[in-house]
């Protein structure tokens, strides 16, 4: 199933130079598989014409509350009774202020008014200028309709319209999808700060080589992003992978095992959840060279090639695992293993050697760079399969397991 499968959203357009990036916005929702109601204000119908909408929606787009197709004339209940979430977007300075007061004097704002509340929630993502964005009044309306109980989306900086550069944008239609879909997400980590690694080490042999790992760290960043959509909040150490940072992670890069041992060190002791996804290098170069090592013998390289010395990166799991929050109970530790062959035995192995409560094992030349993936989960009580699927959908899954484990039974 999709992420939106089974879910109306009725998507409301304000006026604003950002309606064009509803129409993209329409398209993504559907193509995650939600239906879509679009509504609009008259000042939206200026920048974007509702045909454009009523195409990419595949239905008929309303605009007045006074349209005759509705058989008893009230638009503004039975539109509202149908949705999952009403999402305006974009949502204009006006337009929020005009909620704020209950005013509703068109379609779209007697909508929202008229809405139950305890289930049809509303979902803004403001879009406006830099200079009307900051100005005290939107920021009031703003904490305001927050505390009314509606989930007011960030927004985005750069480039306007206007030829100003700042906060105001609207997000991008990618990133307000995200965030959707992590709405409706079971938020079953509330409270909790997970700590995740993801991706490979990079341990240099010269300035410009050195030895890696083929995980393309797909596996960790579904991870943090699940993590998030739980409810929690999420920090993500990252190998050097080109992967975009999911929404509302908190991202630091790294390089080496050492480079992650580091950042592991300074991050762990707020969480209470340590997801070590990543690929850690076992060895390093115990001498890296500082020039490029040339075949000719400059630099110390022979006909049989440079000879290399290794030693052993510390092991980040383990130590974690070994720590006194970790050994008493106020940090739960999950480990990876990527194993080529008999995941099962060597990954029982390896949670008894690391001494965590939950080992996640998968078969890494299956699925190094691959959006889809399978796991083993071993604890103490033996092993349980999730069967293929996509990397997220595993991550939502797992992240179930994990809250399911710190839940006192």
């Amino acid at each position: 199933m999709s992420d939106l499968s089974n879910k109306h959203i009725v998507l409301g357009l304000s006026g604003g130079i950002a309606c064009y990036k509803a129409a993209e916005l329409c398209r993504a929702l559907v193509k995650a598989g939600a239906t879509v109601q679009v509504v609009m204000t008259e000042a939206a119908a200026q920048f974007i014409t509702p045909v454009t909408m009523q195409a990419l929606s595949n239905r008929a787009v309303y605009v007045s509350q006074w349209d005759a197709r509705e058989p008893n004339n009230m638009a503004h209940i039975n539109l509202s009774r149908e949705a999952d979430a009403i999402l305006v977007a974009p949502a204009s300075a006006d337009f929020m202020a005009k909620l704020l007061h209950g005013r509703a004097d068109d379609l779209l704002s007697l909508m929202c008014l008229a809405r139950p509340v305890d289930r049809v929630p509303l979902i803004l993502a403001p879009a406006m200028n830099r200079e009307m964005w900051q100005h005290p009044a939107t920021q009031r309306n703003m904490a305001q309709l927050t505390a009314d109980g509606a989930h007011v989306l960030d927004v985005g900086q750069g480039e306007q319209a206007c030829g100003e550069t700042g906060d105001g944008r609207m997000l991008e239609p990618d990133e307000i999808l995200e965030d959707l879909i992590a709405f409706f997400q079971p938020k079953v980590l509330a409270g909790q700060h997970v700590l995740v690694t993801a991706g490979p080490t990079y341990e240099a042999i010269d300035p410009v080589r050195g030895i890696t790992n083929l995980s393309s760290g797909k596996m960790g960043f579904s991870i943090a992003r699940a993590a998030r959509e739980a409810g929690a909040v999420v920090t993500l150490v990252a190998g050097p992978v080109h992967l975009p940072t999911p929404r509302g992670v908190q991202r630091v890069d790294v390089r080496s095992a050492l480079d992650m041992q580091a950042a592991v060190a300074t991050h762990v002791n707020a969480a209470s959840v340590f997801v070590a996804t990543a690929a850690v290098a076992d060895w390093r170069v115990a001498d890296v060279a500082g020039q490029k090592i040339k075949k000719d013998g400059a630099g110390g390289s022979t006909s049989s090639g440079p000879q290399l010395n290794f030693v052993e990166n510390p092991d980040i799991l383990a130590g974690v695992a070994q720590s006194a929050r970790a050994q008493s109970g106020a940090l739960y530790c999950v480990g990876f293993a990527a194993e080529s062959h008999d995941l099962l035995q060597y990954a029982t192995a390896k949670r008894e050697r690391k001494g965590v409560p939950l080992l996640v094992g998968n078969i890494g030349p299956a699925t190094f760079g691959l959006d889809d993936n399978a796991l083993l989960l071993v604890d103490a009580h033996g092993a349980k399969e999730l069967p293929h699927a996509s990397k997220l959908t595993l991550a939502r899954q797992l992240v179930a397991e994990i809250a399911r484990r710190l839940t006192p039974v």
